[in-house]
């Protein structure tokens, strides 16, 4: 079973995430803590999952990217949402270079969890049922996420101070 400590190692090969090199696996989700909100920290850090229908962005329509809520990059450009019938933010697809994925099995049944790939928060996870194009469902904790409406500007990319 893969470990969150082996997601983040792996992490912290790409660009932009050699920080976690240089700190422990378990001080740079502390870092986040004061962030994010209590829930976001525990969907994004504690791998928690935030109940079905709990999220204003299941009825988000407006044209826009969606970002990781920690670090604000973007995961999701929102021609991709749909509505699943699931009951958290569903997407076809993210975008480019935006996912790490690992394998779970927390509910015995294997599945392949996605964290973003800059900072290691826990997004959800990515189910083979899901419309064409890609046939995927990129199922989403709306916690997790940071809307951005076509026409604002993008917040800052941002990393925990120390870190």
């Amino acid at each position: 079973m893969i470990q969150r400590r082996t997601v983040l190692k792996a992490l912290a090969l790409l660009p932009g995430v050699g920080a976690l090199r240089a700190l422990g696996e378990t001080e740079v989700p502390e870092r986040w803590r004061p962030l994010v909100s209590a829930a976001a920290y525990r969907v994004l850090f504690e791998e928690a999952t935030e109940r079905p229908y709990s999220s204003p962005l299941n009825d988000e329509k407006r044209q826009g990217i969606y970002h990781c809520a920690a670090c604000y990059a973007p995961l999701f450009a929102s021609e991709a949402k749909y509505d699943s019938g699931t009951g958290w933010p569903s997407f076809t697809e993210a975008l480019p270079e935006a996912m790490g994925t690992k394998r779970d099995f927390k509910l015995i049944v294997p599945r392949t969890e996605y964290h973003c790939a800059r900072c290691g928060g826990h997004q959800g996870h990515v189910f083979k049922d899901g419309p064409r194009p890609t046939g995927q469902r990129w199922c989403n904790n709306g916690l997790a996420l940071r809307f951005v409406p076509e026409g604002e500007a993008a917040p800052a990319l941002r990393w925990p101070e120390g870190a």
